[in-house]
């Protein structure tokens, strides 16, 4: 079975964070909710999400795709935990894909995912990193080899429709789109 790990921060964005996790699991692909703590994590906007595992416990599982959420402080947590940025360096290494979104993409940065790529963010959040060899795009999502990126809440729902698509095929997102009723 397909899997996915959303590892999440305090101050999540809860749009993103909840988009995710709901259209993931509607394409039938596994998806861990993994805390980088135990318990209750509250998001930016006040959602208090109980985790699937503590994160410490699925750090040797093998997934499909690592999804970060954005917010802040959210992202920031995720750019400076050790074990996201290891996890982020070992799905790149075995080539796996590997998605942020929002403010998120700070911390596939500082990974070393963005060099010599095209992404996108929440505006001013790859310019404020002045990235040299990475190209920012003003698209709502940017599909770069195993690297995805996107824009903010705005652009969360398209962001997990691309990543069904890429993980499980077009069949499936149009399966899970037209049961959203999006105009």
């Amino acid at each position: 079975m397909t899997s996915v790990l959303i590892p999440l921060a305090p101050g999540f964005e809860d749009l993103e964070a909840v988009t995710l996790v709901d259209l993931l699991r509607r394409a039938g692909i596994e998806v861990v909710i993994a805390g980088l703590q135990r318990g209750l994590i509250q998001g930016s906007r006040g959602t208090r999400i109980e985790p699937d595992a503590y994160l410490d416990d699925v750090l040797a599982r093998d997934f499909d795709l690592i999804a970060l959420p954005g917010g802040l402080p959210g992202a920031e947590h995720l750019r400076d935990d050790a074990r996201v940025q290891a996890l982020l360096k070992k799905m790149a290494a075995a080539g796996r894909y590997t998605a942020a979104i929002c403010a998120a993409p700070m911390a596939l940065a500082k990974a070393g995912l963005l060099d010599g790529k095209h992404a996108t963010a929440y505006p001013g959040v790859l310019e404020a990193l002045d990235l040299a060899n990475t190209e920012s795009r003003a698209d709502a999502v940017v599909v770069d080899g195993k690297v995805v990126t996107s824009q903010g809440p705005g652009t969360a729902m398209e962001f997990a429709l691309t990543l069904i698509e890429l993980l499980v095929g077009a069949a499936m997102r149009k399966q899970v789109e037209a049961g959203l009723v999006r105009l």
